[in-house]
């Protein structure tokens, strides 16, 4: 009997022990708690709202996260950083103010952060790193600012080809190595609502696809290519390459087929020789030479719709693009020069009203009234008897972006 008592005893000492114990360990870790986890998240979010540029290259407006959100010991949080959108330009001549409209197109609508590739001739790069950096407030963007390159053997002959600095575009997937997808447009775009829609397209690309573009042309009997080509051409009307969405990682990686040899090619190898066979019978330029690579290549290419990609042969004629009449224009592209001069006034119209808005929520809500009759004035013209295409996107987007309270946005 006694055995039994000494062995109870002893069981009851060892368990009121351990519960001394465990107490003890619990206070610590809630000291411990108390010190780590008051401060420690905290850092670990700002850490995450302050991310900066990039290397060498020029960065602005850290919205977005930096790449790794910096020390936190183990409480930091486990956030996932925000994805930007790529969007690159080519600049060159007299297309500054172009540009800076386009690029306050896209951060007017946007929701996620933008990270720009601009490539500019020399003499642009401070005029451009003077605009931006004054747009630093908005924290919405990075940029970088690159030198036009060529590869060097070929340089004067692609730097000639239709016109100054075209052809860089041909060479993104080649020198931004490590941008995996990237939305090209030329500098005479205007977005009118936001880029996040544009790059959400990438999710919709087949296994195949590598790059989206928009039709050159909807009405065959006004086709430039299907009437005047020399050279292959994808589809039935080729495609417009102003707005190009382009998945760079299955680019780089692609073998091509192609008609100057049974091997297939990647894409640094094929581009010298298609210019080499085809550079006497194209007009276009590097826009001919994207036509020729999908002529081979069709399962490559995703097409988008014309509203994506809304030019003034959609309209100088009579309205062929249906998809916006029934929408609105996504993306408007004024190529000919007509944000410059008198003959498509509805173009010029949405650029001058963009062009000359601030940043201010007030300044973009009072864009619309002030423009739409600046638009019933150019009902003369083909396009402007339709002028409500123009800006039936664009009240929608300044709606959802500016009229919504914050938490609806």
């Amino acid at each position: 009997m006694r055995r039994y008592l000494r062995i109870v005893v002893l069981c009851l000492a060892c368990g009121f022990c351990s519960l001394l114990y465990a107490f003890s360990q619990l206070a610590v870790s809630l000291e411990e708690g108390a010190g780590g986890r008051g401060g420690k998240p905290q850092a670990a979010a700002a850490s995450w709202l302050t991310g900066g540029g990039r290397g060498g290259s020029r960065g602005v407006g850290s919205v977005g996260p930096a790449a790794h959100p910096g020390p936190s010991d183990r409480y930091s949080l486990n956030v996932q950083p925000i994805q930007r959108m790529h969007l690159a330009v080519v600049a060159c001549g007299e297309r500054l103010e172009e540009t800076v409209t386009m690029l306050k197109s896209a951060i007017i609508f946007s929701i996620r952060p933008l990270q720009f590739h601009i490539f500019a001739e020399d003499q642009l790069h401070d005029s451009f790193k003077g605009i931006l950096d004054s747009w630093s407030f908005l924290q919405t963007f990075n940029y970088s600012l690159y030198p036009i390159t060529f590869p060097s053997e070929n340089a004067a002959e692609w730097k000639k080809l239709f016109k100054p600095c075209a052809s860089q575009r041909l060479f993104l997937p080649l020198i931004l190595k490590e941008v995996d997808s990237l939305l090209y447009v030329d500098t005479d775009i205007l977005f009118l609502r936001p880029v996040d829609d544009i790059w959400s397209l990438l999710k919709k690309f087949n296994s195949t696809q590598i790059a989206a573009m928009a039709p050159e042309h909807e009405e065959p009997r006004i086709g430039w290519y299907n009437r005047f080509a020399r050279h292959p051409y994808y589809g039935k009307t080729g495609v417009n390459s102003g707005v190009m969405l382009m998945n760079m990682t299955r680019m780089r990686r692609k073998y091509f087929k192609n008609d100057m040899t049974t091997v297939r090619l990647r894409w640094g190898d094929i581009l010298m020789p298609l210019l080499k066979k085809y550079k006497l019978n194209i007009t276009w330029g590097d826009q001919d030479l994207l036509n020729i690579i999908f002529f081979h290549n069709p399962e490559s290419l995703f097409v988008f719709p014309c509203q994506w990609n809304y030019r003034p042969d959609h309209c100088i004629y009579g309205s062929n693009c249906q998809e916006a009449e029934e929408e609105g224009i996504f993306i408007l592209h004024g190529n000919r020069g007509v944000y410059h001069d008198d003959k498509q006034p509805a173009f010029r119209a949405i650029y001058e009203a963009l062009r000359n808005c601030s940043f201010k929520d007030d300044s973009i809500r009072s864009l619309l009234k002030p423009l739409e009759l600046e638009l019933q004035k150019t009902v003369h013209t083909y396009c402007g008897k339709i002028y409500k295409i123009f800006i039936k996107q664009l009240t929608k987007s300044i709606q959802d972006r500016y009229d919504r309270p914050p938490k609806e946005r």
